[in-house]
């Protein structure tokens, strides 16, 4: 993973309409008839498009280079593991002079984030707990699905976990210290930082097993919900790597109510550096995120931060 922040192409939602029109009639040969701009993050913006002939599709654009070929690869890979609904890759279309931005197609899953499912979130515990069955049971069926290799999903090369993990986590803690030293990044954040970068050999002290297969980015905006129904969307930096990498995003926003970290390492178990590990993984990954896009969310980040220190004062 390269760890530089990136300068997304610009995008309006003017444009992406007339660009998602244009990318699904060529894959369907009908004109569309409405679009709609369902939303982005830093480096991504979708939009459902309905064809005349009635047939619908999410048209997603990506505003950074070399974002293509790995996110329709990690869609169809987990898709075709995860016993919960993946979104089917119909499409992917290289930029050119007619449409500037990378895209690809998918399908529309109807669904309300899990994140934004108020009935959800004030449901009985025992609702709440059969619902973290179910996606943690799907979860864990991907992780079944191993490489003889850790790394990215495509080119798993490493024999060992942090042989791959290490390298990374130095180069983002390297470009936090040149953001700090610019004033962009708060000192305290790469203190910390510091001080769990020197206890690294104790947190992994336990050798990882299995090159396990993982989404990357499951959280409870990335579930979807429909009734009894569940889809699984936006899997990011998916790997062969440490089942727990998996976990850390189960106990950010609401993921802590549906219970969603506590049932899947009450069911299919965890290293005795758990706690230790996903306080490390959750802030380095936000770091890296802010990294990557400029974007920092201190209501996500300073409990991140705090976490990390109440990891490292046990040891």
């Amino acid at each position: 993973m390269t760890v530089d922040r990136i300068i997304p192409a610009p995008l309006t939602k003017k444009a992406g309409k007339k660009y998602a029109a244009l990318a699904y009639e060529e894959f369907c040969g009908e004109n569309a008839v409405e679009i709609r701009c369902l939303g982005g993050g830093s480096f991504g913006m979708a939009f459902s498009v309905t064809a005349k002939g009635g047939s619908k599709a999410v048209v997603k654009f990506l505003r950074a280079d070399g974002m293509l070929s790995k996110e329709a690869h990690d869609l169809k890979l987990l898709g075709s593991v995860c016993p919960i609904k993946m979104p089917e890759v119909l499409f992917t279309r290289p930029k050119d002079g007619k449409i500037p931005l990378d895209c690809y197609g998918m399908e529309l899953i109807d669904g309300k984030p899990l994140f934004f499912g108020v009935m959800d979130f004030l449901s009985p515990k025992s609702r709440r707990a059969a619902l973290a069955e179910q996606i943690t049971d799907a979860l864990h069926e991907v992780h079944l699905h191993v490489s003889e290799k850790f790394g990215d999903t495509l080119n798993p090369a490493f024999d060992d976990w942090t042989d791959y993990y290490r390298p990374f986590a130095e180069q983002v803690l390297n470009k936090a210290e040149e953001f700090a030293a610019r004033g962009e990044l708060n000192k305290h954040i790469v203190e910390v930082m510091r001080a769990a970068m020197k206890k690294f050999d104790v947190i992994f002290e336990e050798k990882v097993e299995r090159a396990c297969l993982i989404h990357g980015d499951l959280n409870v905006v990335n579930i979807l919900k429909k009734g009894d129904s569940l889809a699984f969307i936006d899997p990011l930096g998916s790997a062969y790597a440490d089942v727990e990498y998996d976990l850390f995003q189960f106990y950010n926003l609401t993921g802590r109510r549906y219970l969603l970290g506590q049932t899947y390492r009450e069911k299919y178990g965890e290293s005795k550096r758990c706690d230790d590990k996903l306080a490390f993984y959750g802030l380095w990954n936000e770091v890296f995120c802010f990294i990557k896009s400029g974007a920092l969310i201190p209501s996500i980040m300073n409990p991140l931060v705090k976490n990390m220190k109440k990891r490292l004062k046990n040891l």
